[in-house]
This record gives C-alpha cells, sequence and structure tokens, in this order.
C-alpha cells in the first residue's frame, strides 16, 4: 500500500481523526530505516538514487490542497506525515515543517501538525527541531529489547540499540506519543512475539523511563508483507494497557 501524491487524502485515521497526509519519501517506492514486519507498504526497495520531492513542490503541493478543501469547506483534525518510509530522512524536513505550520495557519488554523516517525533520525539536530515545533510528536518504539525490536523492526542499521532510541527520546521530556504496534507470529522461521511476560516487562520499564504524555498502543490492521504475523484480540490490548492506566498514563488503543 504506497502513497502515489505528495498531499493525499484527506483519510480517516483510526487515531488521529480527519487526515490530510503529506509524502516525503519516493512515490514508487518504500524508503526507510526500518524494514517492520508488518508494515503495510511492504518491504524497502535497493534504489541507488531515490527520488524524494523538493521543498518547493511539497509546499506547493500541499498549498494547492489545503486551497481546495477550503473551498469545498472540508475541516481537517491533522496535517500527518507518514506514508512511504520515514518522512524524517528528507534533508529538508526542518524548512518543510516550517512551510507546512505557515499554511497551516493561512487555511486551517484548527489543524495540528503530526508527524508519525520510527526515532531513528533523532539524532539529527535539525529533525529534533523540527518535531518540536510539531503540535503531535508520534514516536517509535515496538519493543523493550534489543532482540525483539530488531526481530520487528529490521533496521537497516543492525547496531542500533533500544538504549539509544530511549537516550533520544528522552530529549522531548515526555512531550510525546509513543507508538507501538503488538504483534506475534514467525519471520525466517524465528518466533517474534513481544506480548511475552519478559517483553512487556521490558517495554514497561522503557515507559517508565520515558514518561511520554500519550502512549498508542495498536495493532496489525492492513496486509503485511510478512504473512505470518498474528493480530492481537482486543481483550489482550486491553490486559497490556491496564498497568499503565492504573498508573495514571493516558492510554489509547486501536485494535
Amino acid at each position: 500500500m504506497l502513497f502515489n501524491e505528495i498531499a493525499y487524502g484527506p483519510i480517516h485515521s483510526r487515531r488521529l481523526g480527519t487526515s490530510l497526509g503529506v509524502e516525503l519519501m519516493p512515490l514508487e517506492h518504500k524508503l526507510c530505516t526500518f524494514n517492520c514486519v508488518y508494515c503495510e507498504c511492504g518491504w524497502n526497495e535497493p534504489v541507488s538514487h531515490p527520488q524524494l520531492p523538493t521543498r518547493a513542490e511539497v509546499k506547493a503541493a500541499l498549498e494547492k490542497k489545503l486551497s481546495d478543501l477550503r473551498a469545498q469547506h472540508v475541516d481537517l483534525d491533522v496535517i500527518t506525515f507518514s506514508g512511504n518510509g520515514e518522512p524524517t530522512l528528507h534533508p529538508d524536513f526542518l524548512g518543510i515543517i516550517e512551510d507546512t505550520i505557515a499554511l497551516r495557519d493561512q487555511y486551517c488554523p484548527q489543524a495540528k501538525v503530526s508527524v508519525l516517525s520510527n526515532s531513528t533520525q533523532l539524532g539529527r539536530p535539525d529533525v529534533v527541531h523540527a518535531l518540536r515545533l510539531c503540535d503531535n510528536r508520534i514516536l517509535k518504539l515496538d519493543a523493550g529489547t534489543d532482540t525483539m525490536m530488531r526481530l520487528i523492526d529490521l533496521p537497516v542499521n543492525t547496531n542500533l540499540t533500544v538504549a539509544q532510541i530511549i537516550e533520544w527520546l528522552q530529549q522531548f521530556n515526555g512531550d510525546f506519543t509513543l507508538q507501538t504496534c503488538f504483534l506475534k507470529g514467525m519471520h525466517n522461521g524465528v518466533i517474534l512475539d513481544n506480548t511475552s511476560t519478559f517483553e512487556l516487562s521490558s517495554w514497561y520499564a522503557a515507559v517508565e523511563q520515558l514518561h511520554p504524555k500519550q502512549i498508542m498502543i495498536y495493532v496489525i490492521d492492513r496486509k503485511t508483507p510478512e504473512e505470518h504475523l498474528t493480530k492481537i484480540s482486543r481483550e489482550e490490548m486491553e490486559s497490556i494497557a491496564a498497568p499503565l492506566i492504573a498508573k495514571g498514563y493516558n492510554v489509547s488503543i486501536s485494535a
């Protein structure tokens, strides 16, 4: 499932409401620092010179879309950066966010600017600055252990650790939404399950370190590149959320 427009939608997001999407990655294939087994965009494709939209192209496409939607009296809840990979990979990400905020203020000041990111570019000061400008920073941590994170997310940087991701996330002092996909299954003959007692205890420990203002936990909802995955039940998701809710965390469940 790839998005073939720079500005697409609006679509109804089960987590965000009426959302206008903005695509910063190539329109023909996925480009990401992760290769998640559950990603609706499929697997990464090796491309030597990926074609990214320019900052000017993004601004023009977004302005046209926002102008058209205002003329149609369509109200937006959110402008969302997500799509065919990791949006913060774009070299002009900061400038694009600045343009987006200006256009949002002009055309739909009620809308929030949100970024869904896998957290791998938080070592870049320009990305951190850009995310701080946004209304919603929705940042991924799919497991509390290196082994499970690498099995589920298949990071391009095979040396990436959960401790590094936590350190980067701590830059926001809890002012972000932590996003985690829970699943079970198998990949290349190896069992993966981030809902086991051990894995959950490690993830809970990471949550306690980060103390995010909101936690979004969700299950697979569309076709996945790895076929041998199991969708977690609503009851099990509620059980996962319960200890955090009891401690006062704001937890939303998409199941």
